[in-house]
């Protein structure tokens, strides 16, 4: 027998201890990569979210008081401020909505400019959040930007080289303005008035900074004189937008309409206004097949009741009391409704709408239409803006007046409206828009 080789070859062993090392050595650095992305990257893009949304509520705000006044910046930026103010406890916050937007928190800091305005959508919406080129003052600007910065923390990032300080910069911004003119309006005044020259598609023929009269429709001699101060007599119809499911009687409901505009109503027909619509608007009481309660009369006769509920309501844009005037004892319960409304901030008299300060309950939009017509359909050519005065001779204004008159100050499309629409490809290219995000 041969003799076996018991000489085997050596074998290289490791100590399980040591691959443990070896492994956790490689993993650790793994394991902190992905825990930095799986918290503060998420972290991070909260805190950008809370940023962009924070930055879109003070554009939306700040582009709701561009109204082509000398203070509509002042009161755009004031606006913007207040959905940041934390003074109540509900102002937007950052980092999980722990800490103020605009003021520091320990060892975190953020900034809140004051909002840049300009007179386009281009510049509003520009990349260059630093020039003074394109920058509007409060009569010319239609649109805001703004830009928020804030730090974030740095949790497991921070351990590395990169993120050594533990914190980041992380920015917001939003872009806000008026929109391109509607073709539906909501929560405007349905009282129509005729184009002077249906051919002018800027103004319908009306002059911008022109005081007018502005008078229920009459028929007959003698024609309404003028009220002081005014140039033209602008006739007006007041056009059907009655509820007949609401809990409000008529005059309630013109009452309010006189104060605020068309009211809320789940039917669009009922709250809004449309450019060229198939069906036209007729005068009021006409859509129900009730009486045409707002009919006009003769020019020698006392207004309509319904005429006086709405031009009531319209008191309340200028009247600093809440007792209503007699004339108003038509609408039931007018006291109680007249001490829901107050008046606009600024109800002095005013020739140049530039130097107004108030908050635009005095902004009545009314329907342009073709031709007044009491009897029968009226097509809308587009909406324009007045701003309403006191009556030099009645102190505010006169709901009792014979011919539904008050003074109104041709502005144009200044102030963008609450609520409209854009269906209907309806093509006008001049008229007032509603607040629109823009970025």
């Amino acid at each position: 027998m041969g003799i076996r080789n018991q000489n085997k070859p050596a074998c290289l062993t490791l100590d399980s201890g040591s691959m443990s090392i070896q492994f956790l050595v490689i993993m650790v650095p793994v394991v902190f990569g992905l825990m930095g992305f799986a918290i503060d990257l998420g972290r991070l893009y909260l805190v950008r979210g809370e940023l962009n949304q924070a930055a879109t509520s003070m554009a939306l705000a700040a582009a709701a008081r561009l109204n082509g006044t000398g203070v509509a910046a002042d009161d755009a930026t004031l606006a913007a401020r207040l959905t940041i103010d934390d003074a109540d406890g509900h102002g937007n916050k950052y980092n999980f909505g722990s800490l103020a937007i605009g003021a520091s928190g320990g060892t975190l800091i953020s900034e809140a400019p004051d909002p840049g305005y300009y007179a386009t959508a281009a510049d509003a919406i520009g990349e260059d959040q630093n020039s003074g080129a394109s920058t509007s003052g409060g009569t010319e600007a239609r649109h805001v930007r703004v830009d928020l910065t804030a730090e974030a923390p740095l949790t497991f990032w921070g351990f590395l080289t990169l993120g050594q300080s533990r914190k980041t910069s992380i920015a917001g911004r939003a872009s806000a303005g008026m929109s391109a003119p509607v073709c539906t309006a909501c929560g405007i005044d349905p009282l129509v008035i005729a184009a002077a020259d249906p051919a002018d598609a800027v103004d319908f023929g009306f002059v911008a900074g022109t005081l007018y009269t502005l008078g229920y429709q009459c028929n007959g001699a003698p024609a309404p004189q003028l009220l002081a101060g005014t140039t033209a007599r602008v006739p007006y119809l007041l056009i059907d937008r009655f509820d007949d499911t609401s809990i409000q009687e008529e005059g309630q409901q013109l009452y309010r309409i006189g104060a605020q505009g068309l009211l809320p109503n789940p039917t669009p027909a009922k709250a809004c206004v449309t450019i060229a619509s198939t069906d036209g608007e007729q005068i009021w009481g006409a859509v129900n097949g009730g009486a045409l309660t707002a009919a006009p009369r003769g020019c020698n006769q006392n207004m309509q009741q319904a005429v006086t509920s709405m031009l009531c309501g319209i008191y309340t844009r200028l009247d600093q009391n809440v007792t209503a005037p007699a004339a108003c004892s038509v609408v039931t319960d007018v006291e109680t409704l007249a001490a829901t409304y107050t008046a606009d901030r600024d109800v002095t008299s005013l020739d140049d709408y530039t130097a107004y300060t108030g908050n635009a309950r005095r902004v009545m939009t009314f329907p342009v239409v073709d031709a007044l017509n009491g009897a029968g359909a009226m097509a809308v050519l587009g909406f324009r803006q007045f701003l309403i005065q006191p009556n030099p001779d009645d102190v505010v204004t006169n709901p009792a007046d014979a011919n539904g008159r008050f003074i109104g100050l041709y502005i144009g499309n200044k102030v963008p409206l609450k609520q409209g629409g854009f269906s209907g490809s309806c093509g006008v290219t001049s008229g007032p828009g509603k607040v629109v995000l823009l970025q």
